[in-house]
C-alpha cells in the first residue's frame, strides 16, 4: 500500500507556509520603516560603530539584507 498525503495535510502545510511568509514580510517592512526613520546613514561615529558591531554578530545573510535596506533608505 502506497503512502498517500491527505489533501487536508497539504492545505494545512500551505496555510502554514503563507502565514510564515506574511509574518516575515511584515517584520521586514517594519524594519524597513524603522531604518528609513534615520535622517543620515549614521548620525554619529559611535552609532556607526554600534551598528557595525551588531551586524558583525548577526547571521551573515541577515546582516547583508539589513545593510542593503540601510543603503536603499538613504538613497531614496
Amino acid at each position: 500500500m502506497a503512502h498517500r498525503i491527505s489533501l487536508s495535510t497539504i492545505l494545512a502545510d500551505a496555510r502554514d507556509g503563507l502565514r510564515n511568509s506574511r509574518a516575515s514580510r511584515a517584520a521586514r517592512m517594519t524594519l524597513v520603516r524603522e531604518l528609513a526613520g534615520y535622517s543620515t546613514p549614521y548620525s554619529t561615529p559611535v552609532e556607526q560603530i554600534e551598528m557595525d558591531a551588531i551586524l558583525d554578530r548577526a547571521d551573515p545573510d541577515s546582516a547583508d539584507q539589513i545593510r542593503d535596506m540601510v543603503q536603499r533608505s538613504f538613497a531614496a
